[in-house]
């Protein structure tokens, strides 16, 4: 079998376990379904009351796409790498020509699929349920790809955490632990001007930030975006690279 063939046949089994697993489809849209209802719908923004949410409606699209974009890799790609261990399947994966790096590529094409589904929805849902206007210009067709991109740096970390953790519950204690802080604290819901002066270096230091900046440029402040998906591109190669070393090959 080609290597594309091998890479097909396990995205197809895990798009299928995924599938079976209704209560992880239902929460997997829900969640995001809910917190733009809390935030987009109750919880107002206020463009002249200063303070958190004080940008307009627009500002937060990003920030409603990096929930998705972010937590989803980081929790299925860590739980499928705990589940497999503790069913022996990296012992079997072992005894098929399936390497790492296409085992980590194909679960990463499956979140590509499913997480670009959600954003879709999330996006949907922030148009309709708040004032915001997005832009609408041709760089508009190059959202998908940032979403496509900085689910892949995710697959990649979410890989690196399966790996270092031992259990299920490991996983999303330290998926939530990482995810929390990079969420905030990434230009996405808490802008810049919010923070202290010297934290902003660990601002720059996160990769979400770039998601957060050059989504922004392209649906509410236009401006250069190109640099932005560079810079998440090479992130993505280099998490990827290291997320494919980190996954187990045998127990």
């Amino acid at each position: 079998m080609t290597r594309v063939g091998r890479v097909r046949t396990e995205a197809t089994a895990a798009a299928r376990s995924f599938l079976r697993r209704r209560t992880a489809v239902f929460f997997t849209f829900f969640f995001p379904v809910i917190l733009v209802m809390i935030f987009g719908a109750l919880v107002r923004t206020q463009p002249t009351g200063g303070g958190l949410f004080a940008e307009p409606a627009g500002y937060y699209i990003p920030g409603y796409l990096a929930v998705v974009v972010l937590f989803t890799p980081l929790s299925r790609v860590g739980s499928e790498i705990a589940r497999h261990r503790d069913g022996g399947r990296f012992e079997k994966l072992a005894t098929t020509p399936l390497s790492r790096a296409e085992w980590l590529l194909a679960h990463t094409l499956v979140n590509v699929g499913i997480i670009g589904a959600a954003s879709l929805l999330i996006f949907g849902l922030v148009l309709a349920v708040t004032d915001a206007e997005p832009v609408v210009s041709p760089a508009l067709a190059v959202l998908p790809v940032f979403v496509a991109v900085g689910v892949a740096l995710f697959c990649g970390l979410g890989a690196v955490l399966g790996a270092l953790t031992d259990s299920q519950d490991g996983v999303i204690a330290a998926s939530n632990t990482v995810a929390l802080p990079l969420l905030f604290l990434s230009e996405t819901f808490v802008s810049p001007d919010l923070l202290p002066a010297w934290f902003r270096p660990a601002v720059a230091a996160s990769p979400l930030t770039y998601f957060a900046r050059g989504t922004r440029a392209i649906v509410h402040e236009p401006g250069a975006w190109a640099g932005d998906l560079a810079v998440l591109s090479a992130l993505a190669v280099a998490f990827l690279a290291v997320g494919a070393y980190a996954v187990p090959r045998t127990d």
